[in-house]
Formats: structure tokens, C-alpha cells, sequence
């Protein structure tokens, strides 16, 4: 009988240590996956973080240089710092007006290479376009390029985590002008002024209706309190990193 009870002792310990075991290595495991999980998990950014009355007028670039110098004036007048998401082919075109953009105090970023269809593309093809974009403008500029604006504003999961796999976060838009369709100069200030809100990313070509447009869009920003700063500045880094 006491064999017996030793035994069944014996046979509880060591279930109880099996399940323990168990449950350590399930839990190191989903730990592990959540993590991975959490890192990997990056989505598309439409918006800034500040919390505060400030803006980002972001203006995608691959044609339309003759209007670039004027609008830099038109930014200068309204206190406006702009961000300027490039194409490598129009960097390697025009590098002293990019030279000019930069040292005008806006944020150059990468528009990818060539202005193609993303969606199109595998995971490498894509980020060959960003590090190719990337050389130029910095051997223009002198700056390394962080944000990656997709042509055409395609973008999905896949390639989401392509362009977080090589440094870069992925821009979109909360407010759009489509002003590439050039619509009348009033239309881009009234489409900003309804949807205009803290921390909103304002999307720009430029064309034509846009500069005439400028004078009275950033006025009225000016006159309703909004900073306009560039994406470096709307976007706080939250991970710790500086």
C-alpha cells in the first residue's frame, strides 16, 4: 500500500511538472511571436502624433519642376515648411533645384525611383526603388531619406513591411487636394479648409492651380493657428529611438 501511495505521489509531481513545463514554453513562445508580431506590424501613416495645431504639406514630385521655385517663395511668405517626396529619375534631372528645395529648410523624402506601379512589384523590385532613390538624393543633398511615399498612394501589408524591412515608414495623406486633376485654384483652398485638421498630412502636386492656390491656402492656415512644419517634425518617433 505504501508503494502504491509513493507511486501515485511520484505520478502527480511529475504531471504537474510536465504541465508546468508546458506552460512555461507556451508562454516564452507567444511572448516571442507577440513580439515579432508587434514589431512587424507596422501600417500605413496618414496623420502626426503631435497632438497639437500643426500640419505637414507634403508635395509628390516627379514632374512639374517649372512650378517648384515660385511655390518655394510662396512657402517662404507663409512661414510654411514643406516636405518634398521625390523621384530619383527627377532628382538625377534636376539636382540644383533639389539642392535649393533642401537648403530652403524642407524635407526632401523618397517618392521611389521611377513614379511606377507598386502593386506591381515583389517585395525586392520595391525596395530597390526606395535605396536607388535613396543614393541620388543623398548624393545631392547630403541627407539620408526616411519616409517612402508609394506612387499612385498604392500600398498594402506586403509592401508595408517590405519598406519597414529596410528602415522606412510608409506616408499617405489624411487630406487630399487632387490637385493633380487641376481643378480651379479656389477648389484646392476650399477641399484643405473642409478637411482640415491637428495633425493632418496635406497631399500636393505641383501644377499650376496649386501655386495660384497657395497665397490663400496658407493664409488661411496662418489665420486658423496651424504650424505648418515638415514630416520629420509631425511624426514623434515612439519607440525610444532619437
Amino acid at each position: 500500500m505504501r508503494i502504491y501511495w509513493v507511486n501515485r505521489k511520484s505520478l502527480w509531481i511529475m504531471s504537474g511538472l510536465v504541465l508546468l513545463t508546458a506552460i512555461v514554453v507556451f508562454a516564452i513562445g507567444y511572448y516571442r511571436f507577440s513580439g515579432v508580431e508587434a514589431a512587424s506590424n507596422k501600417e500605413a501613416i496618414y496623420q502626426g502624433n503631435t497632438g497639437k495645431k500643426v500640419v505637414a504639406i507634403c508635395v509628390n514630385v516627379d514632374w512639374g519642376e517649372e512650378y517648384i521655385p515660385a511655390m518655394l517663395e510662396e512657402f517662404k511668405k507663409g512661414r510654411a515648411q514643406a516636405t518634398f517626396f521625390v523621384t530619383g529619375s527627377w532628382a538625377e534631372r534636376n539636382p540644383e533645384l533639389l539642392k535649393q528645395m533642401s537648403e530652403a529648410g524642407h524635407s526632401i523624402q523618397n517618392h521611389a525611383y521611377k513614379h511606377v506601379h507598386f502593386s506591381s512589384l515583389s517585395d525586392e523590385e520595391a525596395q530597390a526603388q526606395i535605396k536607388k532613390a535613396e543614393a541620388v538624393i543623398n548624393k545631392i543633398t547630403g541627407k539620408k531619406t526616411r519616409f517612402f511615399a508609394p506612387p499612385y498612394g498604392e500600398q498594402n501589408g506586403r509592401l508595408v513591411k517590405a519598406v519597414g524591412a529596410i528602415g522606412y515608414e510608409l506616408i499617405l495623406w489624411s487630406v487630399d487636394t487632387i490637385d493633380w486633376q487641376r481643378p480651379s485654384p479656389e477648389t484646392i483652398v476650399k477641399r484643405v479648409g473642409n478637411k482640415v485638421h491637428n495633425d493632418a498630412i496635406i497631399l500636393m502636386h505641383p501644377t499650376d492651380p496649386t501655386l495660384k492656390a497657395l497665397p490663400d491656402l496658407l493664409n488661411n492656415l496662418n489665420s486658423e493657428g496651424y504650424g505648418m512644419i515638415t514630416i520629420d517634425s509631425i511624426l514623434l518617433r515612439t519607440d525610444g529611438a532619437s
